[in-house]
Protein backbone atom coordinates (compact mmCIF):
# COMPACT_ATOMS: atom_id res chain seq x y z
CA UNK A 1 0.00 0.00 0.00
CA UNK A 2 1.11 3.46 -0.37
CA UNK A 3 1.82 5.43 2.52
CA UNK A 4 3.82 8.46 1.74
CA UNK A 5 4.09 10.77 -1.11
CA UNK A 6 5.84 13.58 -1.95
CA UNK A 7 6.09 16.13 -4.81
CA UNK A 8 8.55 18.78 -5.49
CA UNK A 9 8.55 21.16 -8.33
CA UNK A 10 6.10 19.75 -10.03
CA UNK A 11 3.37 21.81 -12.38
CA UNK A 12 1.85 23.93 -9.48
CA UNK A 13 3.14 21.97 -6.64
CA UNK A 14 5.90 23.58 -4.63
CA UNK A 15 6.20 20.74 -2.01
CA UNK A 16 3.62 18.43 -1.02
CA UNK A 17 4.22 15.79 1.41
CA UNK A 18 1.40 14.00 2.26
CA UNK A 19 0.71 10.23 3.93
CA UNK A 20 -2.26 8.06 3.75
CA UNK A 21 -3.65 4.85 5.66
CA UNK A 22 -5.44 1.53 4.67
CA UNK A 23 -8.42 1.50 3.73
CA UNK A 24 -11.14 3.83 1.69
CA UNK A 25 -9.07 7.42 1.05
CA UNK A 26 -11.70 9.94 -0.43
CA UNK A 27 -9.57 13.08 -2.87
CA UNK A 28 -12.01 16.13 -3.56
CA UNK A 29 -11.13 19.39 -5.27
CA UNK A 30 -12.80 21.87 -7.10
CA UNK A 31 -12.57 21.70 -10.96
CA UNK A 32 -8.97 22.77 -11.67
CA UNK A 33 -7.89 22.69 -8.18
CA UNK A 34 -4.52 20.04 -9.82
CA UNK A 35 -6.31 16.72 -8.84
CA UNK A 36 -4.88 15.72 -11.96
CA UNK A 37 -1.50 17.05 -11.36
CA UNK A 38 -1.36 14.52 -7.93
CA UNK A 39 -2.21 11.94 -10.45
CA UNK A 40 0.57 12.80 -12.83
CA UNK A 41 3.48 13.12 -10.13
CA UNK A 42 1.99 9.97 -9.47
CA UNK A 43 2.14 8.70 -12.51
CA UNK A 44 6.23 9.41 -12.89
CA UNK A 45 6.73 7.04 -10.23
CA UNK A 46 4.81 4.15 -12.11
CA UNK A 47 7.45 4.73 -14.97
CA UNK A 48 5.55 6.90 -17.14
CA UNK A 49 7.99 9.13 -19.26
CA UNK A 50 9.30 12.16 -17.80
CA UNK A 51 8.34 15.80 -19.29
CA UNK A 52 10.60 18.57 -18.90
CA UNK A 53 7.88 21.60 -19.74
CA UNK A 54 6.02 19.62 -16.05
CA UNK A 55 8.72 21.40 -13.59
CA UNK A 56 7.62 24.51 -12.04
CA UNK A 57 10.81 26.13 -11.85
CA UNK A 58 13.43 24.76 -14.31
CA UNK A 59 16.54 25.95 -12.56
CA UNK A 60 15.69 23.22 -10.38
CA UNK A 61 15.08 19.70 -10.05
CA UNK A 62 11.98 17.98 -9.78
CA UNK A 63 11.50 15.27 -7.15
CA UNK A 64 8.61 12.92 -6.58
CA UNK A 65 9.07 9.73 -3.92
CA UNK A 66 6.39 7.64 -2.99
CA UNK A 67 6.67 4.99 0.06
CA UNK A 68 4.85 1.43 -0.65
CA UNK A 69 4.46 -1.08 2.56
CA UNK A 70 5.03 -4.37 0.23
CA UNK A 71 5.32 -6.88 3.20
CA UNK A 72 2.01 -8.79 1.68
CA UNK A 73 3.06 -8.37 -1.94
CA UNK A 74 5.34 -11.75 -2.54
CA UNK A 75 7.98 -9.23 -4.00
CA UNK A 76 11.09 -10.80 -3.06
CA UNK A 77 11.65 -12.93 -6.28
CA UNK A 78 10.73 -9.87 -8.24
CA UNK A 79 13.86 -7.49 -6.07
CA UNK A 80 16.11 -10.95 -6.36
CA UNK A 81 15.81 -11.18 -10.74
CA UNK A 82 16.49 -7.19 -11.07
CA UNK A 83 18.96 -7.34 -8.31
CA UNK A 84 17.74 -4.92 -6.23
CA UNK A 85 17.32 -4.61 -1.97
CA UNK A 86 14.14 -5.38 -0.71
CA UNK A 87 12.76 -3.42 2.17
CA UNK A 88 9.53 -4.34 3.34
CA UNK A 89 9.09 -0.46 3.46
CA UNK A 90 10.01 0.48 -0.19
CA UNK A 91 10.87 3.99 -1.51
CA UNK A 92 10.59 4.85 -4.96
CA UNK A 93 12.19 8.07 -6.39
CA UNK A 94 11.91 9.58 -9.71
CA UNK A 95 13.78 13.11 -10.05
CA UNK A 96 13.57 15.44 -13.88
CA UNK A 97 16.86 17.00 -13.50
CA UNK A 98 16.83 21.09 -15.33
CA UNK A 99 18.57 18.99 -18.14
CA UNK A 100 15.99 17.64 -18.90
CA UNK A 101 17.23 14.12 -18.17
CA UNK A 102 15.27 12.09 -16.19
CA UNK A 103 16.36 8.65 -13.58
CA UNK A 104 15.04 6.63 -11.15
CA UNK A 105 15.38 4.97 -8.28
CA UNK A 106 14.01 1.74 -6.02
CA UNK A 107 15.35 2.10 -2.74
CA UNK A 108 18.59 4.22 -3.64
CA UNK A 109 19.53 2.00 -6.87
CA UNK A 110 19.42 3.35 -10.21
CA UNK A 111 16.94 1.86 -12.50
CA UNK A 112 15.38 2.14 -16.21
CA UNK A 113 11.71 2.79 -16.50
CA UNK A 114 10.40 -0.88 -17.43
CA UNK A 115 11.93 -2.02 -14.30
CA UNK A 116 10.01 0.84 -12.39
CA UNK A 117 6.76 0.50 -14.46
CA UNK A 118 6.62 -3.26 -14.01
CA UNK A 119 7.11 -3.06 -10.35
CA UNK A 120 4.46 -0.48 -10.74
CA UNK A 121 1.79 -2.93 -11.93
CA UNK A 122 2.37 -4.83 -8.80
CA UNK A 123 2.22 -1.73 -6.28
CA UNK A 124 -0.62 1.04 -7.74
CA UNK A 125 -3.52 0.45 -10.17
CA UNK A 126 -4.66 4.06 -11.60
CA UNK A 127 -8.02 3.61 -13.26
CA UNK A 128 -9.78 6.60 -15.30
CA UNK A 129 -13.02 6.26 -17.24
CA UNK A 130 -10.39 6.21 -20.38
CA UNK A 131 -8.55 3.34 -19.11
CA UNK A 132 -11.72 1.28 -18.85
CA UNK A 133 -10.57 0.26 -22.46
CA UNK A 134 -8.68 -2.62 -20.60
CA UNK A 135 -11.64 -4.42 -19.53
CA UNK A 136 -12.46 -4.72 -23.49
CA UNK A 137 -8.85 -6.41 -23.87
CA UNK A 138 -8.56 -10.65 -23.61
CA UNK A 139 -5.95 -10.90 -21.68
CA UNK A 140 -7.52 -8.68 -18.40
CA UNK A 141 -10.81 -11.10 -19.58
CA UNK A 142 -8.74 -14.18 -19.19
CA UNK A 143 -7.49 -12.72 -15.71
CA UNK A 144 -10.73 -12.12 -14.10
CA UNK A 145 -11.95 -15.67 -15.35
CA UNK A 146 -8.93 -17.60 -13.82
CA UNK A 147 -9.09 -15.72 -10.48
CA UNK A 148 -12.30 -16.96 -9.73
CA UNK A 149 -11.16 -20.26 -11.44
CA UNK A 150 -7.70 -20.64 -8.75
CA UNK A 151 -5.76 -20.55 -11.88
CA UNK A 152 -2.81 -18.96 -10.50
CA UNK A 153 -0.53 -21.67 -9.71
CA UNK A 154 -1.76 -24.21 -12.58
CA UNK A 155 -1.29 -20.71 -14.96
CA UNK A 156 2.63 -20.22 -13.70
CA UNK A 157 3.38 -23.82 -14.55
CA UNK A 158 2.21 -23.66 -17.82
CA UNK A 159 3.79 -20.48 -18.94
CA UNK A 160 6.76 -22.30 -17.38
CA UNK A 161 6.26 -25.09 -19.81
CA UNK A 162 5.11 -23.21 -22.89
CA UNK A 163 9.27 -21.34 -22.51
CA UNK A 164 10.97 -24.66 -22.29
CA UNK A 165 9.05 -26.04 -25.35
CA UNK A 166 9.70 -22.63 -27.46
CA UNK A 167 12.94 -22.94 -26.15
CA UNK A 168 13.55 -26.83 -27.37
CA UNK A 169 11.34 -25.72 -30.47
CA UNK A 170 14.05 -22.33 -31.28
CA UNK A 171 16.54 -24.74 -30.98
CA UNK A 172 15.30 -27.89 -33.11
CA UNK A 173 14.82 -25.00 -35.71
CA UNK A 174 18.34 -24.26 -35.11
CA UNK A 175 19.65 -27.79 -35.61
CA UNK A 176 17.54 -28.07 -38.87
CA UNK A 177 19.06 -25.19 -40.22
CA UNK A 178 22.27 -26.19 -39.23
CA UNK A 179 21.78 -29.30 -41.18
CA UNK A 180 20.49 -28.20 -44.21
CA UNK A 181 23.73 -26.08 -44.27
CA UNK A 182 26.20 -28.99 -43.03
CA UNK A 183 24.41 -31.14 -45.93
CA UNK A 184 25.60 -28.47 -48.18
CA UNK A 185 29.21 -28.39 -47.10
CA UNK A 186 29.46 -32.18 -46.17
CA UNK A 187 31.00 -33.38 -49.28
CA UNK A 188 33.37 -30.66 -49.51
CA UNK A 189 34.26 -31.11 -46.33
CA UNK A 190 35.03 -34.80 -46.51
CA UNK A 191 36.97 -34.69 -48.81
CA UNK A 192 39.23 -32.19 -47.80
CA UNK A 193 39.50 -34.15 -44.15
CA UNK A 194 39.59 -37.30 -46.26
CA UNK A 195 42.84 -35.83 -48.08
CA UNK A 196 44.65 -34.19 -45.43
CA UNK A 197 43.92 -37.29 -43.33
CA UNK A 198 45.93 -39.28 -46.36
CA UNK A 199 48.56 -37.14 -45.87
CA UNK A 200 49.63 -38.85 -43.17
CA UNK A 201 50.87 -35.59 -41.40
CA UNK A 202 53.34 -35.55 -38.41
CA UNK A 203 54.22 -32.45 -36.55
CA UNK A 204 58.04 -31.24 -37.47
CA UNK A 205 58.45 -33.81 -40.55
CA UNK A 206 58.62 -31.03 -42.88
CA UNK A 207 62.19 -30.25 -41.79
CA UNK A 208 63.33 -34.05 -41.43
CA UNK A 209 62.11 -34.78 -44.86
CA UNK A 210 63.48 -31.41 -46.76
CA UNK A 211 67.42 -32.69 -45.24
CA UNK A 212 66.64 -36.27 -46.21
CA UNK A 213 65.82 -35.08 -49.84
CA UNK A 214 69.16 -32.55 -50.32
CA UNK A 215 71.27 -35.46 -49.17
CA UNK A 216 69.44 -38.48 -51.84
CA UNK A 217 69.63 -35.70 -54.71
CA UNK A 218 72.95 -34.77 -53.92
CA UNK A 219 74.14 -38.56 -52.54
CA UNK A 220 77.21 -38.07 -55.65
CA UNK A 221 78.50 -34.65 -54.62
CA UNK A 222 78.55 -36.05 -51.24
CA UNK A 223 80.13 -39.26 -51.84
CA UNK A 224 82.99 -36.85 -53.18
CA UNK A 225 83.37 -34.58 -50.72
CA UNK A 226 83.52 -37.36 -48.07
CA UNK A 227 86.01 -39.20 -50.24
CA UNK A 228 88.56 -36.14 -50.34
CA UNK A 229 87.60 -35.61 -46.29
CA UNK A 230 88.77 -39.38 -45.57
CA UNK A 231 92.04 -38.47 -47.80
CA UNK A 232 92.97 -35.05 -45.81
CA UNK A 233 92.25 -37.12 -42.60
CA UNK A 234 93.42 -40.60 -42.89
CA UNK A 235 96.25 -40.91 -46.07
CA UNK A 236 99.30 -42.84 -44.98
CA UNK A 237 102.06 -40.23 -45.70
CA UNK A 238 100.49 -37.05 -45.59
CA UNK A 239 97.15 -37.02 -43.75
CA UNK A 240 96.10 -35.06 -40.99
CA UNK A 241 95.95 -38.05 -38.59
CA UNK A 242 99.23 -38.93 -39.09
CA UNK A 243 100.92 -35.44 -38.46
CA UNK A 244 99.12 -34.74 -35.59
CA UNK A 245 100.01 -38.39 -34.15
CA UNK A 246 103.80 -37.21 -35.11
CA UNK A 247 103.03 -33.75 -33.04
CA UNK A 248 101.82 -35.48 -30.55
CA UNK A 249 104.61 -37.83 -30.01
CA UNK A 250 107.19 -34.97 -30.14
CA UNK A 251 105.01 -33.14 -27.52
CA UNK A 252 105.06 -36.28 -25.66
CA UNK A 253 108.83 -36.31 -25.42
CA UNK A 254 109.10 -32.76 -24.38
CA UNK A 255 106.63 -32.76 -21.83
CA UNK A 256 108.59 -35.08 -19.96
CA UNK A 257 112.16 -33.19 -20.72
CA UNK A 258 110.13 -30.05 -18.91
CA UNK A 259 106.28 -29.80 -17.55
CA UNK A 260 105.85 -26.29 -19.53
CA UNK A 261 104.73 -28.36 -22.55
CA UNK A 262 102.61 -30.97 -20.69
CA UNK A 263 99.57 -28.30 -21.39
CA UNK A 264 100.72 -28.31 -25.66
CA UNK A 265 100.52 -32.21 -25.63
CA UNK A 266 97.56 -32.19 -23.79
CA UNK A 267 95.56 -30.03 -26.40
CA UNK A 268 97.34 -31.25 -29.43
CA UNK A 269 96.22 -35.12 -28.21
CA UNK A 270 92.62 -33.84 -27.45
CA UNK A 271 92.17 -31.79 -31.07
CA UNK A 272 93.80 -35.93 -32.10
CA UNK A 273 90.81 -37.61 -30.14
CA UNK A 274 88.49 -35.27 -31.63
CA UNK A 275 89.63 -35.86 -35.33
CA UNK A 276 89.75 -39.19 -35.04
CA UNK A 277 86.25 -39.58 -34.35
CA UNK A 278 85.94 -37.45 -36.96
CA UNK A 279 87.24 -39.78 -39.51
CA UNK A 280 85.02 -42.57 -38.00
CA UNK A 281 81.78 -40.94 -38.60
CA UNK A 282 82.98 -40.46 -42.25
CA UNK A 283 83.71 -43.63 -42.92
CA UNK A 284 80.62 -44.90 -41.45
CA UNK A 285 78.56 -42.18 -43.40
CA UNK A 286 80.56 -43.48 -46.67
CA UNK A 287 79.79 -46.53 -45.84
CA UNK A 288 75.97 -45.79 -44.99
CA UNK A 289 75.78 -43.62 -48.45
CA UNK A 290 74.40 -44.80 -51.33
CA UNK A 291 71.61 -43.74 -54.00
CA UNK A 292 68.17 -44.25 -53.25
CA UNK A 293 65.94 -43.32 -56.20
CA UNK A 294 62.91 -44.65 -55.27
CA UNK A 295 63.39 -43.16 -51.83
CA UNK A 296 64.19 -39.94 -53.25
CA UNK A 297 60.96 -39.90 -55.67
CA UNK A 298 58.55 -40.86 -52.47
CA UNK A 299 60.00 -37.99 -50.36
CA UNK A 300 59.77 -35.21 -53.22
CA UNK A 301 55.82 -36.89 -53.68
CA UNK A 302 55.50 -36.35 -50.02
CA UNK A 303 56.92 -32.63 -49.93
CA UNK A 304 54.91 -31.60 -53.16
CA UNK A 305 51.69 -33.07 -51.26
CA UNK A 306 52.58 -31.43 -48.26
CA UNK A 307 53.24 -27.71 -49.84
CA UNK A 308 50.39 -28.14 -52.13
CA UNK A 309 48.10 -28.79 -49.00
CA UNK A 310 49.97 -25.65 -47.40
CA UNK A 311 49.12 -23.59 -49.99
CA UNK A 312 45.26 -25.06 -50.80
CA UNK A 313 44.55 -24.18 -46.79
CA UNK A 314 47.37 -20.91 -46.83
CA UNK A 315 49.09 -23.17 -43.90
CA UNK A 316 52.34 -21.83 -43.03
CA UNK A 317 53.38 -25.14 -41.58
CA UNK A 318 52.17 -28.86 -41.28
CA UNK A 319 50.93 -27.86 -37.04
CA UNK A 320 48.16 -25.49 -38.90
CA UNK A 321 47.43 -28.26 -41.30
CA UNK A 322 46.45 -30.68 -38.68
CA UNK A 323 44.44 -28.01 -36.70
CA UNK A 324 42.74 -27.46 -40.12
CA UNK A 325 42.31 -31.41 -40.34
CA UNK A 326 40.86 -31.62 -36.77
CA UNK A 327 37.71 -28.87 -36.94
CA UNK A 328 37.35 -30.71 -40.45
CA UNK A 329 36.19 -33.68 -38.78
CA UNK A 330 34.31 -31.78 -35.98
CA UNK A 331 32.10 -30.41 -38.97
CA UNK A 332 31.99 -33.97 -40.63
CA UNK A 333 31.38 -35.38 -37.07
CA UNK A 334 28.84 -32.83 -36.96
CA UNK A 335 27.04 -33.44 -39.86
CA UNK A 336 26.85 -37.37 -39.18
CA UNK A 337 25.78 -36.67 -35.66
CA UNK A 338 23.17 -34.65 -36.00
CA UNK A 339 20.37 -36.42 -36.69
CA UNK A 340 20.94 -38.08 -33.35
CA UNK A 341 20.67 -34.22 -31.69
CA UNK A 342 17.80 -33.61 -33.71
CA UNK A 343 15.33 -36.81 -32.86
CA UNK A 344 16.59 -36.09 -29.18
CA UNK A 345 15.22 -32.55 -29.63
CA UNK A 346 11.96 -34.13 -31.09
CA UNK A 347 11.45 -36.22 -28.37
CA UNK A 348 11.92 -33.43 -25.78
CA UNK A 349 9.15 -31.38 -27.50
CA UNK A 350 6.66 -34.49 -27.59
CA UNK A 351 7.07 -34.72 -23.55
CA UNK A 352 6.32 -30.83 -23.16
CA UNK A 353 3.78 -30.93 -25.64
CA UNK A 354 2.28 -33.88 -23.24
CA UNK A 355 2.20 -31.58 -20.60
CA UNK A 356 1.17 -28.52 -21.85
CA UNK A 357 -1.48 -30.05 -23.11
CA UNK A 358 -2.50 -31.93 -20.20
CA UNK A 359 -2.32 -28.02 -18.13
CA UNK A 360 -4.36 -26.61 -21.08
CA UNK A 361 -7.02 -28.93 -20.49
CA UNK A 362 -6.73 -28.21 -16.70
CA UNK A 363 -7.03 -24.36 -17.47
CA UNK A 364 -10.06 -24.86 -19.85
CA UNK A 365 -12.29 -27.15 -17.20
CA UNK A 366 -11.56 -24.63 -14.42
CA UNK A 367 -12.45 -21.56 -16.54
CA UNK A 368 -15.77 -23.07 -18.15
CA UNK A 369 -16.88 -24.14 -14.20
CA UNK A 370 -15.64 -20.67 -13.19
CA UNK A 371 -17.90 -18.89 -15.61
CA UNK A 372 -21.49 -18.52 -14.27
CA UNK A 373 -20.32 -18.00 -10.94
CA UNK A 374 -18.27 -14.67 -12.67
CA UNK A 375 -21.70 -13.82 -14.77
CA UNK A 376 -24.19 -14.25 -11.66
CA UNK A 377 -21.71 -12.37 -9.23
CA UNK A 378 -21.44 -9.30 -12.10
CA UNK A 379 -25.23 -9.18 -12.97
CA UNK A 380 -26.06 -8.84 -9.20
CA UNK A 381 -23.99 -6.31 -8.83
CA UNK A 382 -24.26 -3.90 -11.98
CA UNK A 383 -28.18 -4.39 -10.83
CA UNK A 384 -26.92 -2.73 -8.22
CA UNK A 385 -25.57 -0.04 -9.92
CA UNK A 386 -28.72 0.72 -12.23
CA UNK A 387 -27.94 -1.93 -15.18
CA UNK A 388 -30.76 -4.35 -13.82
CA UNK A 389 -31.11 -5.45 -17.74
CA UNK A 390 -27.06 -6.42 -18.19
CA UNK A 391 -26.38 -9.91 -19.26
CA UNK A 392 -23.28 -11.21 -19.71
CA UNK A 393 -22.56 -14.21 -22.25
CA UNK A 394 -19.14 -15.60 -21.95
CA UNK A 395 -17.96 -18.50 -23.90
CA UNK A 396 -14.70 -20.32 -24.12
CA UNK A 397 -13.52 -22.47 -27.48
CA UNK A 398 -10.53 -24.94 -27.79
CA UNK A 399 -7.57 -24.05 -29.94
CA UNK A 400 -5.30 -26.04 -31.95
CA UNK A 401 -2.16 -23.98 -30.75
CA UNK A 402 -0.49 -23.10 -27.86
CA UNK A 403 -1.21 -19.52 -26.86
CA UNK A 404 0.38 -17.31 -23.91
CA UNK A 405 -2.09 -18.82 -21.52
CA UNK A 406 -3.26 -22.16 -22.49
CA UNK A 407 -5.56 -23.29 -25.51
CA UNK A 408 -8.47 -21.10 -25.05
CA UNK A 409 -10.45 -18.43 -27.18
CA UNK A 410 -12.78 -16.33 -24.81
CA UNK A 411 -15.84 -14.59 -26.02
CA UNK A 412 -16.89 -12.15 -23.56
CA UNK A 413 -19.90 -10.99 -24.52
CA UNK A 414 -22.41 -8.26 -23.07
CA UNK A 415 -25.75 -6.45 -23.59
CA UNK A 416 -27.02 -3.65 -21.58
CA UNK A 417 -31.00 -3.78 -22.37
CA UNK A 418 -33.40 -6.42 -21.94
CA UNK A 419 -33.52 -8.67 -24.96
CA UNK A 420 -30.50 -7.08 -26.69
CA UNK A 421 -28.34 -8.63 -29.19
CA UNK A 422 -24.97 -10.08 -27.90
CA UNK A 423 -21.99 -7.78 -28.57
CA UNK A 424 -18.28 -7.64 -27.69
CA UNK A 425 -18.06 -4.95 -24.62
CA UNK A 426 -16.25 -2.43 -26.61
CA UNK A 427 -19.30 -2.36 -29.00
CA UNK A 428 -22.24 -2.86 -26.35
CA UNK A 429 -21.12 -0.74 -23.63
CA UNK A 430 -20.94 3.28 -23.06
CA UNK A 431 -17.82 4.79 -21.16
CA UNK A 432 -19.97 5.03 -18.16
CA UNK A 433 -21.26 1.47 -18.16
CA UNK A 434 -17.59 0.73 -18.60
CA UNK A 435 -16.46 2.31 -15.60
CA UNK A 436 -19.43 0.66 -13.72
CA UNK A 437 -18.50 -2.83 -14.94
CA UNK A 438 -14.58 -1.94 -14.40
CA UNK A 439 -15.72 -1.62 -10.50
CA UNK A 440 -17.70 -4.55 -10.81
CA UNK A 441 -14.70 -6.28 -12.23
CA UNK A 442 -12.35 -4.91 -9.51
CA UNK A 443 -14.93 -5.94 -6.26
CA UNK A 444 -14.69 -9.40 -7.42
CA UNK A 445 -10.79 -9.73 -7.99
CA UNK A 446 -10.40 -8.29 -4.73
CA UNK A 447 -12.18 -11.07 -3.46
CA UNK A 448 -9.99 -14.08 -5.12
CA UNK A 449 -6.27 -11.71 -6.01
CA UNK A 450 -3.78 -9.69 -3.63
CA UNK A 451 -4.70 -6.64 -5.81
CA UNK A 452 -2.35 -3.29 -6.03
CA UNK A 453 -3.77 -0.64 -4.34
CA UNK A 454 -6.53 1.19 -6.54
CA UNK A 455 -6.95 4.85 -7.43
CA UNK A 456 -10.25 5.54 -8.98
CA UNK A 457 -10.28 9.00 -10.81
CA UNK A 458 -13.60 9.75 -11.12
CA UNK A 459 -15.48 6.85 -12.01
CA UNK A 460 -18.61 8.53 -10.78
CA UNK A 461 -18.98 10.39 -13.33
CA UNK A 462 -22.73 10.77 -14.96
CA UNK A 463 -23.94 8.45 -11.96
CA UNK A 464 -26.92 9.29 -9.47
CA UNK A 465 -27.04 9.64 -5.97
CA UNK A 466 -28.45 6.48 -5.63
CA UNK A 467 -26.28 4.82 -7.69
CA UNK A 468 -23.36 6.50 -5.85
CA UNK A 469 -24.45 5.25 -3.06
CA UNK A 470 -24.20 1.08 -4.37
CA UNK A 471 -20.63 2.75 -5.60
CA UNK A 472 -19.31 4.00 -2.75
CA UNK A 473 -20.64 0.22 -1.06
CA UNK A 474 -18.51 -1.40 -3.53
CA UNK A 475 -15.12 0.42 -2.79
CA UNK A 476 -16.26 0.16 1.47
CA UNK A 477 -16.29 -3.40 0.84
CA UNK A 478 -12.97 -3.31 -1.73
CA UNK A 479 -11.20 -1.19 1.08
CA UNK A 480 -11.41 -4.21 3.39
CA UNK A 481 -8.73 -6.10 1.93
CA UNK A 482 -7.22 -3.38 -0.22
CA UNK A 483 -6.30 0.11 -0.23
CA UNK A 484 -8.46 2.28 -2.45
CA UNK A 485 -8.75 6.09 -3.51
CA UNK A 486 -10.78 7.58 -5.51
CA UNK A 487 -10.99 11.01 -6.35
CA UNK A 488 -15.05 12.10 -6.87
CA UNK A 489 -17.11 15.04 -7.13
CA UNK A 490 -20.00 12.97 -5.47
CA UNK A 491 -20.79 14.29 -1.70
CA UNK A 492 -22.55 10.93 -1.08
CA UNK A 493 -19.20 8.95 -2.36
CA UNK A 494 -16.90 11.18 -0.11
CA UNK A 495 -18.56 10.63 2.98
CA UNK A 496 -17.81 7.17 3.05
CA UNK A 497 -14.40 7.29 3.30
CA UNK A 498 -11.93 6.08 5.85
CA UNK A 499 -9.68 9.24 5.13
CA UNK A 500 -10.75 12.70 2.82
CA UNK A 501 -8.02 14.49 1.29
CA UNK A 502 -8.75 17.98 -0.54
CA UNK A 503 -6.97 19.42 -2.90
CA UNK A 504 -6.38 23.33 -3.52
CA UNK A 505 -5.28 25.81 -4.95
CA UNK A 506 -4.00 29.15 -3.33
CA UNK A 507 -1.62 31.80 -4.17
CA UNK A 508 1.83 32.78 -2.10
CA UNK A 509 3.97 35.38 -2.94
CA UNK A 510 1.84 35.94 -6.22
CA UNK A 511 2.25 32.62 -7.69
CA UNK A 512 -0.45 30.56 -7.88
CA UNK A 513 0.36 26.23 -5.61
CA UNK A 514 -1.80 23.26 -5.47
CA UNK A 515 -1.93 22.14 -2.13
CA UNK A 516 -3.17 19.08 -0.61
CA UNK A 517 -4.66 18.44 3.40
CA UNK A 518 -6.35 15.81 5.57
CA UNK A 519 -9.64 17.39 6.64
CA UNK A 520 -10.65 16.55 10.08
CA UNK A 521 -14.67 15.77 10.93
CA UNK A 522 -14.89 19.26 10.75
CA UNK A 523 -13.82 20.27 7.62
CA UNK A 524 -15.24 17.10 5.76
CA UNK A 525 -18.25 18.58 7.05
CA UNK A 526 -17.73 21.43 5.36
CA UNK A 527 -16.20 20.01 1.92
CA UNK A 528 -19.26 17.44 2.23
CA UNK A 529 -21.83 20.86 2.52
CA UNK A 530 -19.91 22.73 -0.12
CA UNK A 531 -20.31 19.91 -2.70
CA UNK A 532 -24.09 19.73 -1.80
CA UNK A 533 -25.24 23.04 -1.40
CA UNK A 534 -22.25 25.02 -3.18
CA UNK A 535 -19.83 27.87 -1.08
CA UNK A 536 -23.18 29.17 0.74
CA UNK A 537 -23.79 26.31 2.63
CA UNK A 538 -27.08 26.73 3.60
CA UNK A 539 -28.03 25.03 6.93
CA UNK A 540 -29.65 22.41 5.22
CA UNK A 541 -26.77 21.26 3.01
CA UNK A 542 -24.46 21.40 6.49
CA UNK A 543 -27.55 18.99 8.16
CA UNK A 544 -27.47 16.97 4.98
CA UNK A 545 -23.65 16.45 4.93
CA UNK A 546 -23.78 15.42 8.65
CA UNK A 547 -26.69 13.14 7.74
CA UNK A 548 -23.83 11.34 4.99
CA UNK A 549 -21.16 10.88 7.31
CA UNK A 550 -23.28 9.03 10.17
Amino acid sequence: MLTALSIKNYALIEDLQISFNNGLSIITGETGAGKSILLGGLSLILGKRADISSVKDASKKCIVEATFDIANYNLKKFFKDEDLDYESETIIRREILPSGKSRAFINDSPVNLNVLAELGNFLIDIHSQHQTLELTSDDFQFQIIDALANNVQLLEDFKTTLKSFNTVTNELQSLKLQKAEALKEYDYNLFLFNELEEAQLVQGELSILENEYESLNNVEEIKEELLLSNQLLGEEQIGILNSLTLLKNSLQKLSKLSKAYQELFNRVNSVLIELDDVFGEIENAQGNLEANPNRLEEINLKLQKIHNLLLKHSASNIEELIEIKTKLSNKVLTTETIDDDILEKENALKALKLVLNEFAENLHKKRIKAIPDLSSQLEIILADLGMENAKFNISILKQEDFLSNGKDKLNFLFTANKGGEFKPLKKAASGGELSRIMLAVKSILAKYIQLPSIMFDEIDTGVSGEISNKMAAIMQQMSKSMQVFTITHLPQIAAKGDTHFKVFKEDIDNKTTTQIVKLNTDERIVEIAQMLGGKEMPTSAIAHAKQLLN
